[in-house]
């Protein structure tokens, strides 16, 4: 009896800590330790006990996942695992560069780079080749495609 509630408590903590451990380790050998609870619950105290064992298990680990699902997301302990900033700005949707002018950097053929605002950025052209050097007008921004026009 005894080897039995270790396990699962085993189990069940080495669960608990799978979800602030990084690797599946832990929590693959808590999901070992209860399976062998509940072996161990067939055989040294017999059927029925390792029916109302496995039941146990099965309705604590529904549970659990429910809670889980539902609760921690919004927690203070999971806010510490989500982060709130953006990473990389590319500058590029910017609705701010349409009518700005500057000056290509690299030969548009259609696409290229271009000089504007004092940035570096990717550019395409209505559908002419552009030479390095020319100053250059931007038209539309769409999404992250920057349609430039000679001047």
């Amino acid at each position: 009896m005894e080897i039995v509630i270790a396990l699962l408590v085993t189990g069940t903590v080495l669960l608990l800590l799978e979800t602030v451990l990084p690797g599946l380790v832990a929590g693959t050998i808590g999901f070992c330790c209860l399976i062998g609870g509940v072996t161990m619950a067939y055989v040294n105290l017999g059927v029925t006990a390792g029916n109302w064992t496995l039941l146990g298990v099965g309705a604590g680990l529904s549970f659990g996942t429910f809670l889980w699902v539902k609760y921690f997301p919004d927690s203070r302990a999971a806010r510490i695992f989500i982060s709130d900033q953006q990473v990389g700005e590319l500058g590029v949707g910017d609705a701010t560069l349409v009518n700005q002018t500057g000056v290509v950097h690299s030969s548009l053929r259609p696409c290229g780079t271009a000089i504007i605002g004092g940035k570096r950025l990717d550019v395409v052209t209505e559908g002419s080749f552009i030479e390095s050097g020319t100053p250059v007008k931007v038209i539309t921004v769409e999404g992250l495609r920057i349609v430039v026009r000679p001047l």
